[in-house]
């Protein structure tokens, strides 16, 4: 089992910043892959960025070149730094974790945060 905590989510106006914390336990993190999602009202889950054992990191379309995603595997935490905050970038935040492959499917991650809140305003 493993267990995720996110948080750093908050309200921030267009164009500010944001930092999300993710701290796991249960599991050795490094064999981790990690990822985070998010989910506005009355949508689907979406991916948003991971990140390899390997340290490797992919991100959607939709925030390549805003947002960066990192680990740091001695304290067991994934951070997402978010920079200019558009308003579609509204939802809460999702910390994912797979023992396995996993790439850009939310199914291909067996472990979940409880999600932590972004709000954009414009």
């Amino acid at each position: 089992q493993v267990q995720l905590v996110e948080s750093g989510g908050g309200l921030v106006q267009a164009g500010g910043s944001l930092r999300l914390s993710c701290l796991a336990s249960g599991r050795t993190f490094s064999n981790l892959n990690m990822g985070w999602f998010r989910q506005a009202p009355g949508k689907e889950r979406e991916y948003v960025a991971g990140v390899r054992r390997s340290g490797g990191t992919y991100y959607s379309d939709s925030v390549k070149g805003r947002f960066t995603m990192s680990r740091d595997n001695a304290k067991n935490t994934v951070y997402l730094q978010m920079n200019s905050l558009r308003p579609e970038d509204t939802a809460v935040y999702f910390c994912a974790a797979s023992g396995r492959y996993a790439y850009t499917l939310a199914a291909q991650y067996d472990y979940w945060g409880q999600g932590t809140q972004v709000t954009v305003s414009s």
